[in-house]
Parts: C-alpha cells; sequence; structure tokens
C-alpha cells in the first residue's frame, strides 16, 4: 500500500508545526462591551483551533449570554484570561497586530488581513532564538475600536479590505474572519478536514431478512402477473443473483418491501385486484 502523503493534504509534520504556531497566538479584546461578542470570538476560535482568547476590561464578564453565543466552545471561554491593560494582556508577545478600520497618521501603512495573518503564523512558528514567540491579534471596542494609544502598543496595524462603502463588521465576525485567515496560513492554505460523516449505511441484512424479501418479492409478481410460477424459467434466479451482487443492507430490504407493499396495496385498493 501506498503510505505516501497526498499533496493536497499537509503532512504529519506540517500539521504538528500549524497546531503548535496556532497554539502560540493570542486573541485579544479591549473594553468589548457586549457578552455575546465574547462568546461568538471564542466560538470562532475554535472553529479555527486557536484557543487563547484575552480579554481587557470587558464590560460584562462572565456572563449568561456569551456563555450561549459560545455553543460547544465553553472550554475556551472558561479558559479565558481577563486584564486590566493592552500592556498586561501582551506582555510576553514578539508581535502584536492592531485591528483597525480607519486609516491614522501614526506608524507604517496597515497589513492586509491575509498579510498580517501569514505575519503572525511566521512569528509563533520561529525558534526562539530567531525572535519566535507569542503573537497577538488585537481587536477593539464594539463602538469606538482602539484608541490610538492602544493601537500604538501594537507592533502594527491590520485592516480587513471590506467594502469601501460599508465596512463596519460586527466583533464576532471580524474574529472570525482573521481566525480563519490565520487557519489557512498555518496550514498553508490547505487545513485538515473533518472526517466526522453521517452515517449512511446500514448492518447487512441477514439471511432471514433476504430469503423473506424474495418470498414477498415472489408473491407480488405473481398477484401482478408479471410472474408465472407455473413456467418460472430463469426470472428468480436471475433476481436472486442480481440483488446478491448488490449487498443488500437491512435499511435496503426495508424498504424494498415497503415498495412492495405499497404495490400490493395498490393492486387490491379500487380498481385493484
Amino acid at each position: 500500500m501506498n503510505t505516501a502523503t497526498s499533496p493536497l493534504l499537509p503532512s504529519p509534520g506540517a500539521a504538528d508545526t500549524a497546531s503548535t504556531a496556532l497554539a502560540l497566538i493570542r486573541i485579544v479584546l479591549c473594553r468589548p462591551s457586549h457578552p455575546g461578542n465574547i462568546g461568538a470570538a471564542a466560538r470562532a476560535l475554535k472553529t479555527m483551533g486557536l484557543s487563547r482568547l484575552v480579554l481587557v476590561t470587558p464590560k460584562l464578564f462572565p456572563d449568561p449570554e456569551a456563555t450561549a453565543r459560545a455553543a460547544g466552545s465553553q472550554d475556551v471561554l472558561e479558559a479565558a484570561r481577563v486584564c486590566d491593560t493592552l500592556d498586561e494582556a501582551l506582555d510576553g508577545t514578539v508581535m502584536s497586530l492592531a485591528l483597525s478600520a480607519r486609516k491614522r497618521e501614526v506608524g507604517p501603512p496597515p497589513l492586509p488581513a491575509r498579510e498580517a495573518a501569514a505575519a503572525l503564523v511566521d512569528f509563533a512558528s520561529r525558534p526562539d532564538e530567531d525572535g519566535g514567540g507569542e503573537v497577538a491579534l488585537v481587536f477593539g471596542n464594539e463602538t469606538v475600536g482602539l484608541s490610538n494609544e492602544e493601537a500604538m502598543r501594537c507592533s502594527r496595524l491590520v485592516t480587513i479590505p471590506a467594502n469601501p462603502s460599508y465596512s463596519s463588521l460586527n466583533l464576532g465576525a471580524a474574529v472570525q474572519l482573521l481566525a480563519w485567515e490565520v487557519r489557512m496560513a498555518a496550514y498553508a492554505g490547505r487545513p485538515p478536514e473533518s472526517t466526522v460523516a453521517t452515517p449512511f449505511s446500514s448492518p447487512v441484512a441477514t439471511f432471514g431478512d433476504v430469503e423473506g424479501f424474495y418470498a414477498h418479492l415472489e408473491r407480488v409478481m405473481i398477484d401482478s402477473g408479471f410472474h408465472n410460477p407455473d413456467q418460472p424459467k430463469r426470472l428468480v434466479p436471475k433476481l436472486r443473483r442480481l440483488f446478491a451482487r448488490a449487498g443488500l443492507e437491512r435499511d435496503e430490504v426495508n424498504i424494498l418491501r415497503g415498495l412492495l407493499s405499497a404495490v400490493e396495496a395498490k393492486m387490491s385498493g379500487p380498481g385493484g385486484k
């Protein structure tokens, strides 16, 4: 068997590197005023393989609405760190990027979201001796965003190239978008897909299931006039061979017998047999 890694999937080593990088990325929410957005941010992180949520002076936290909006990512919410200042939230990071929806006079030009995500992953993936380490992506308050002072605390600004005539994004949506870009950058555009699938098959039909179906089928064929048991020829053996090739499952036998029962009901009804 060929065990080579598919070119469409990340190698196990690359996947480990990506997971390590994602574990070093903090998502910092400064002064969030709506607890629902905190829960939505936790959910956004978990869906993209991130787990480090940091809150700077949240207005309401913990809060039932945050828990409800987290929807299965309560572990991220419960592990969230609450800080009094942005300096505390950024302590120990080697790079921090501040999301900003407006142009500012200070600092270098802002990075587009995709480039910013790649830069974060690059620093998070480097060894310590090469300047690597923990990094942060900083989001401001829902109404006023980040102050100039908060933005200047970060290494560089980030923008989302939204519709210029309507660039307003909900905080939870902005976190989701950047978290997606970070995940794509970490896995070089080919993140692993879920292997969970809705079961479609049912148990294989037993001998009794199959023989009961054949008896039912033959009865309907005779009653409908399609099959003459006095001149059987090769019809029944041919049908047995056909269904044997299919390898009937129990659900399939039930479907077929349901169909035969419907035919019988139709034949015995008005105008029928």
